[in-house]
């Protein structure tokens, strides 16, 4: 009270006409001057609370509009402002009020430490939101802009948030007098012991870090191991897990961990599809193999689904049990896999009457008897 009475000293000397409206508003409250302060306190929070709200308002539309990250900052900055507004004045009014009463006076280094935790709290939460209006923003530019990354927003996205989160923790211990040194140094100790028993957690966030920092792979690709069974499409690369969606449309739920000790192919990342097909023409076709084998390889050489920058081979090459054996290998300019089939099938049918129009056939596995005497048939069966 010494130093209200010091301020209205010289507001009096200073400015009569502010010593005035102040002893008339005092006559309002009955000379009560802790009940004028608490109701100029929350007066002044309304209006501070007010013009802020404001303020971020035409921000947002004159600016905000034209450059969406902008409105990750300003706003996500309206609630944890005004929580951090009305927070303060209401621990000022209740200081005020307990002064006023002459109770709990001692323990006004306790308020103190609660509104500076709330407002490290506000604080903390303010990165959040904004990091959070971030990472949505940045997902939809990644969506259009193949330079960046959709899987590794989402990685920089938690660590900052976990960040916070443990930054903003540490404040409010050390605002409640904890030794936060030394419950580091006993992290530090106990750390260990926490590792050996959960080991598995542990390789699990490891193996997460690993995916978001090496990108073997990125939510929508299809992978999979040939050495477990692991095969879908990728929908969600968390910390402690990766969900797969199998192509029977079941969900497979992998720990991280495990990408750390296997061989993870992805297909998606293909730039080509290949065609390798065999085909058997008869034994008595033989004279024929050689322009069979000669029309197909120029039919692929211009076919216009087919890259001629890859390997092209068509060759006879080897003598089957029934039939004499050629093999196909090219490589389809598409990589999607319902166009692929299609090329494919068109590659194989005209295959199919190349050897028709050169008067041969298709072999099938068969079987000839020979016996070393003529067979004598029963007139009856001839």
């Amino acid at each position: 009270m010494n130093e209200l009475n010091e301020f209205l000293s010289f507001l009096q000397q200073q400015w009569p006409a502010a010593y005035d409206a102040w002893t008339q508003l005092l006559g309002w409250f009955d000379g009560q001057v802790w009940l004028l302060l608490a109701a100029l306190v929350l007066v002044g929070a309304l209006v501070v609370d007010t013009v802020q709200r404001v303020i971020i308002g035409q921000i947002h539309r004159r600016w905000c509009v034209r450059h969406p990250w902008l409105d990750a900052f300003v706003g996500g900055a309206n609630p944890p402002l005004s929580l951090a507004i009305w927070f303060s004045a209401l621990i000022y009014v209740l200081m005020v009020t307990l002064s006023a009463l002459n109770i709990y006076t001692d323990g006004f280094h306790a308020l103190i430490s609660v509104k500076n935790s709330v407002l490290t709290l506000l604080l903390g939460w303010y990165v959040i939101r904004v990091v959070g209006r971030l990472e949505g923003y940045l997902k939809e530019v990644a969506d259009q802009d193949p330079r960046f990354d959709r899987t590794l927003v989402e990685a920089l996205a938690k660590v900052i948030r976990l960040t916070a989160v443990v930054i903003t923790g540490l404040i409010v211990l050390s605002a409640f007098g904890v030794n936060v040194t030394g419950l580091l140094a006993f992290g530090g100790a106990g750390g260990l012991v926490v590792g050996l028993a959960a080991k598995d957690m542990i390789s699990n966030l490891f193996g997460g870090l690993t995916i978001y920092l090496d990108r073997p792979f990125v939510v929508g690709d299809w992978i999979r191991s040939p050495d477990k069974d692991i095969e879908g499409t990728v929908e969600h690369i968390g910390w402690r897990r990766t969900v797969i969606r199998r192509f029977n449309k079941n969900p497979l739920y992998v720990p991280n961990g495990l990408f750390t000790n296997i061989v993870v192919e992805n297909p998606s990342r293909m730039s080509h599809r290949r065609i390798y097909e065999k085909f058997g023409v008869r034994y008595g076709d033989q004279d024929k193999v050689a322009k069979i084998t000669a029309d197909i390889r120029q039919m692929l050489q211009n076919h216009p689904d087919i890259d001629q920058t890859q390997t092209i081979i068509v060759n006879f090459n080897t003598f089957a049990d029934s039939s004499l054996e050629c093999f196909v290998y090219c490589f389809t300019r598409t990589t999607v896999w319902v166009e692929y089939h299609q090329v494919k099938e068109a590659v194989l049918l005209q295959i199919a009457d190349i050897v028709v129009a050169h008067g041969a056939e298709m072999a099938f596995p068969s079987q000839s008897v020979y016996f070393e005497t003529p067979l004598q048939l029963d007139n009856r069966m001839a």
